[in-house]
C-alpha cells in the first residue's frame, strides 16, 4: 500500500526522535545545532505540521544518520506536502473528518467494534443516509448528499489493489436496529454478507447472549499504520471523534479489540445469524 502524507509526517518525526534520543541530545542542543529553536524542533518530533526537508537533511547529518536513512527521512518530509482526495471536492468536508480520512486512506489494517450502526465502510448508500439523517437532524439535502457522497468515495478503498484488511466486530444490536426500515435492512445486510466473502474483509457479530464485554462504552476504530508506532484508535462521540496514540491508551483499546473477538461468534456462526435476521424483515 502507498504511503500518504499523515503517514509519512508521523513516521517522520517518530523517525528523528529516535535518531536524536540515539545521539544523546536534548531538544535545546539538537535545535541550536542547526539553527532552529527547541520549540521548533519539538514540532517537528510531534508527527503535526509543515517541514522543511533542509532542516531534516541537516538533522540527519548532525545526529549521524547513514546515508540511506538521511535520504529516506529527507523523502518523507518532501512527500508530507501531498494531499488527499478529499480536498479536491467542490464542497469542503467537516474538520473533524479530515485527519479521520487521511489516517484510513493510509491505514494497512482497519480493527472496528461497532456498537450502534454497520461500519461506514460497509454501508450501502440508502443505510448511509437514513444513519446521516438521524444523526444530522438540520443538514438539508444538499449537505445530506454531500456527507453520503463522502462515504461512498471511502469505500473505494477497499476495492484497492492492496487494501486495508478490515475486521469488524458488530453488535447483535446493530444487525436487529431496523435502519430506514425493512427494505433498507435488508438490502444492508445482504450487501454485508457478500462484502465479507472478500478475503481481506472479516466480520463477526457479538450476540446479546454474552452479556457484559470488553466495550460497553461504544464504538471505536483501530487503524493499523505501516509501523506499530504509526497506529492509532478513534472513538466515536457526539459531533465528531477522538484520537488517541498513547501507548496506555492505545493498549487498552487493542486489547479490548481482541476480547471482543474471542467474546463474539466465529464466522460461520455470524453469518447465520445475519441471515437468520434477513429472513425475518
Amino acid at each position: 500500500m502507498a504511503v500518504g502524507p499523515t503517514t509519512r509526517r508521523r513516521q517522520l518525526g517518530a523517525d528523528l526522535r529516535r535518531l536524536r534520543e540515539k545521539k544523546g541530545l536534548t531538544l535545546e542542543e539538537a535545535g541550536d545545532s542547526v539553527g532552529i529553536s527547541k520549540a521548533t524542533l519539538s514540532r517537528y518530533e510531534t508527527k503535526e505540521g509543515a517541514v522543511k526537508w533542509p532542516v531534516v537533511d541537516a538533522l540527519c547529518r548532525e545526529y549521524g544518520a547513514t546515508d540511506q536513512e538521511r535520504s529516506a527521512l529527507v523523502e518523507l518530509a518532501k512527500g508530507a506536502k501531498i494531499r488527499g482526495w478529499w480536498h479536491s471536492l467542490a464542497d469542503p468536508i467537516p474538520e473533524s473528518m479530515n485527519l479521520m480520512l487521511t489516517l484510513e486512506d493510509e491505514a494497512v489494517r482497519e480493527d472496528h467494534y461497532a456498537s450502534v450502526y454497520v461500519p461506514g465502510l460497509l454501508q450501502t448508500r440508502a443505510y448511509a443516509e437514513a444513519v446521516h439523517r438521524a444523526s444530522e437532524m438540520r443538514c438539508d439535502k444538499h449537505e445530506l448528499t454531500h456527507m453520503v457522497d463522502i462515504r461512498m468515495k471511502r469505500q473505494e478503498l477497499l476495492d484497492r489493489e492492496q487494501p486495508p484488511h478490515l475486521w469488524a466486530v458488530i453488535d447483535e444490536a446493530v444487525v436487529r436496529r431496523k435502519v430506514g426500515g425493512p427494505d433498507v435492512m435488508r438490502e444492508q445486510l445482504r450487501y454485508l454478507l457478500t462484502r465479507t466473502q472478500e478475503p481481506h474483509i472479516t466480520f463477526q457479530v457479538l450476540p446479546f447472549d454474552t452479556g457484559a464485554h470488553a466495550a460497553a462504552v461504544g464504538s471505536f476504530v483501530v487503524l493499523g499504520g505501516p509501523t506499530p508506532e504509526l497506529d492509532v484508535v478513534y472513538v466515536d462521540i457526539l459531533g465528531g471523534g477522538l484520537f488517541m496514540e498513547k501507548p496506555p491508551e492505545f493498549d487498552r483499546y487493542r486489547l479490548a479489540f481482541e476480547y471482543l473477538r474471542a467474546q463474539a461468534l466465529d464466522i460461520e456462526a455470524s453469518v447465520a445469524l445475519v441471515n437468520r435476521v434477513c429472513e425475518e424483515l
